[in-house]
């Protein structure tokens, strides 16, 4: 094969890459838009993924030999259509997407059997047969490499390398630029003419070796000269595919929940992982193909000790005494987000080193043998993560699950200790007891931390959704949800609810609270004696309700109470009530996900459809960025007719209200004369000798003009195409 040829095949693996990781992005972001901003939804996507992988990568490594030879076309061909198939996706998954949605709405709350059960049904149905697509492009590629040149050793590694850089790019591409400058939507279409630019280069090739056949140039080897496949890999090569495989996909899932705390939820942060992962897994490949030009290829009994070294790194590092996870020491933190990607790097450049190693070695370029073993592989990686969020996560601490997944990588180096001398067996026991034993018992993580810290205790509560803390540091009771602080014991929380009641015309009969945090908002809100829903999407949330308030059991068993487990939009979009009074507390950080999805001008115009006439909804804005602050002032503008904005009685933070007809311009004595007696005594349980007008003063007499909230461009604003408050970094790097 001439060195033009391996270029263009280089460019089209790199750009297959580059499109798949451009699809995984966009579409795990709008699977949490669709199905739940939960970690089940993110592993059901990344198995799902390599399902398809594993099963294309197998069918199309068995049935591409017969294709060519009953056709008579090149391989090349079948690649072509693949791509184009796979293109097709980026138009129909999101419908895909929504129809599933609209499904799904009578299958009960998130964290019931049936509805993670049939959502993972439904993310299966909408994204598997673009992902088996993307599976047989390895073997078919294969076959129109062995019509050039016959057998070809190295292939598997060569087409690997390319996939790999370019699935790289398309990650850092998606999350840092094309999602803000263009949006989801059309970031598809963008990766979807990178998929039909194959289609069509293919062709050419295809063209180009159905013209070199009949002119008889360089013929196509018949099938009794091709080279005779090499003998199935043997038990153990497979077991250390399935294995590495498996280990790594569980410990991304796993990686994503420890490193929450320094990493933030932000969009960017999972990004990064995946970026250095793949980062990491391309150096190992580009070394293996370095070494395998020289001849000098690391031998599995060098590499399989390393991995088993290197899997407790993470461990070790993600340590409070070397990693900083606040907002305030922000040059630390940044050095503290470098240290722990950096150390993932050595376990994921050795894997990059191993799997097309051991797959150029078993299979010697054969495509059906490539295909069956890059299978293999991709299989562990489809458990990997649905272990890690169902069976592992909800049971243990990151700390615990990072070294539990690492344990098997000890029965590889024992299976494999008849290989090395006595010294190493000796030197490799010692330097694997120590790690093990540092990375259990040497060092703490933060939730060991906080248990530390805590003037009366932490509680710590786990399940598939998320880790949640509870703990008194001596100053006041925190909640954290995987590590981030969601909110304190905060006359904020009264105010959210307190608010919008008093200011709307007639007696309010109904609330509903989306985001239940410490319980503060449910419970100020059934101090009006109306009919209260709080709807919470981590089950653990509400579970600790008790360690915040003592009246929390009397409260829960409020007949007008109702405590709703689900997304706050699907809940929306799946009842048919509505309500007086509608009260957002979007989670922190505002660059969340989870937030973007409450902030954006589409869940305004849900919320709208289901208030009452007169009804108000309450939006609270914690404060950050200016433009984002203007972003989610013009959504919720463009949204409603009349807006109101208050600053908090702590001095930070924005109160905005929002309704269908004007809001009565009253103060505080008649604000006062609305509330009950109860909710009087609410709003000033923790200011009892505060004078109530005052306190209530200290909000209303300085309200926002709207107008100066307001960015002059239209465009400074978040939708559920465009989330502006998540995607921020050219943004702000540019100003």
């Amino acid at each position: 094969m001439n060195q033009f040829t391996r270029r263009v095949l280089f460019f089209l693996f790199f750009l297959s890459g580059f499109c798949s990781l451009v699809y995984q992005v966009v579409w795990t972001r709008m699977a949490f838009a669709s199905f739940g901003i939960i970690l089940p939804v993110l592993s059901v996507v990344l198995s799902v993924f390599m399902l398809g992988l594993s099963v294309g990568s197998w069918a199309g490594g068995r049935w591409i030999p017969s294709l060519t030879q009953k056709t008579g076309w090149s391989a090349a061909w079948f690649y072509a259509g693949a791509e184009m198939v796979i293109g097709l996706g980026a138009f129909a998954v999101p419908k895909l997407f929504a129809i599933s949605e609209r499904f799904l709405l009578s299958s009960g709350q998130t964290d019931s059997f049936t509805y993670l059960l049939l959502s993972a049904l439904a993310l299966a149905i909408s994204i598997l047969p673009w992902c088996l697509c993307m599976g047989t492009t390895f073997p078919f590629m294969m076959a129109y490499i062995r019509e050039w040149a016959g057998a070809s050793r190295e292939s598997f590694s060569f087409l690997y390398l390319a996939n790999v850089l370019g699935a790289m790019c398309g990650t850092f591409l998606t999350a840092v630029v094309w999602i803000e400058t263009m949006g989801f939507h059309h970031t598809l279409w963008l990766a979807a003419a990178g998929n039909f630019t194959i289609t069509f280069i293919s062709v050419c090739l295809g063209w180009e070796q159905k013209r070199r056949v009949v002119a008889g140039a360089e013929a196509r080897p018949a099938p009794a000269a091709a080279a005779v496949p090499p003998p199935a890999a043997g038990r153990l090569t497979n077991w250390i595919l399935f294995s590495t495989g498996f280990m790594a996909m569980a410990m991304e899932v796993v990686w994503t929940r420890a490193f929450t705390p320094v990493l933030k939820t932000q969009v960017y942060s999972f990004a990064m992982i995946v970026f250095t992962y793949l980062g990491a897994t391309f150096l190992g490949s580009w070394m293996y193909r370095r070494d395998l030009r020289g001849k000098r290829q690391l031998p599995k009994e060098i590499l399989i000790p390393a991995l088993a070294v290197m899997a407790f790194l993470p461990v070790l590092v993600n340590n409070p005494k070397i990693v900083v996870a606040n907002y305030w020491e922000a040059d630390i933190r940044l050095l503290s987000a470098i240290l722990l990607l950096a150390s993932i790097v050595p376990f994921c450049a050795l894997l990059g080193y191993l799997t097309p190693g051991l797959i150029d070695e078993s299979t010697a370029g054969n495509p059906t043998q490539a295909g069956r073993a890059y299978a293999i592989n991709v299989l562990g990686c489809i458990l990997g993560p649905l272990f890690a969020c169902y069976l592992l996560l909800p049971r243990l601490s990151g700390r615990y699950a990072l070294i539990l997944l690492s344990l098997p990588f000890l029965v590889f180096c024992f299976q494999l200790r008849r290989r090395f001398s006595r010294r190493l067996n000796w030197a490799l026991a010692a330097a694997l007891g120590l790690t093990l034993a540092w990375s259990a018992f040497g060092v703490e993580d933060f939730e060991g931390m906080l248990k530390k810290s805590a003037s009366k205790g932490a509680v710590v509560r786990r399940d598939h959704t998320a880790t949640v803390i509870s703990y008194d540091d001596g100053i006041g009771r925190l909640l954290l949800v995987n590590g981030i602080g969601m909110t304190s014991l905060t006359p904020i929380t009264k105010f959210m609810v307190h608010l919008p009641l008093a200011f709307r015309k007639g007696r309010p009969e109904s609330a509903l609270i989306i985001c239940f945090g410490m319980g503060t908002t449910y419970r100020s809100a059934l101090s009006w004696n109306i009919d209260t829903t709080a709807v919470e999407l981590v089950p653990s949330v509400t579970k600790a309700f008790g360690f915040y308030h003592a009246d929390a059991a009397s409260c829960a068993s409020n007949p007008k109470g109702h405590i709703i487990i689900d997304d706050g939009r699907r809940f929306l979009k799946r009842t048919d009530k509505k309500f007086d009074v509608i009260v957002v507390d979007p989670p922190p950080p505002i660059e969340a996900a989870g937030s973007s999805l409450l902030f954006s001008r589409e869940f305004y115009v849900l919320a709208r459809q289901h208030l009452n006439p007169g009804g108000i909804v309450q939006m609270w804005f914690p404060g950050g960025e200016v433009a984002t602050a203007q972003a989610v002032v013009r959504s919720i503008q463009e949204s409603f007719p009349y807006v109101r904005c208050f600053p908090s009685v702590q001095g930070w933070g924005i109160h905005l209200l929002a309704s269908d007809i004007p809001m009565e311009m009253l103060d505080a004595g008649q604000l006062l004369a609305r509330m009950p007696e109860n909710a009087r005594r609410d709003l000033m349980e923790w200011r009892p000798a505060m004078d109530p007008k005052a306190y209530l003063n200290q909000v209303l007499t300085n309200e926002y003009s709207l107008p100066h909230l307001l960015n002059p461009d239209l465009q400074v604003q978040v939708t559920d195409d465009r989330p502006y408050n998540e995607y921020f970094l050219l943004r702000r790097l540019l100003k």
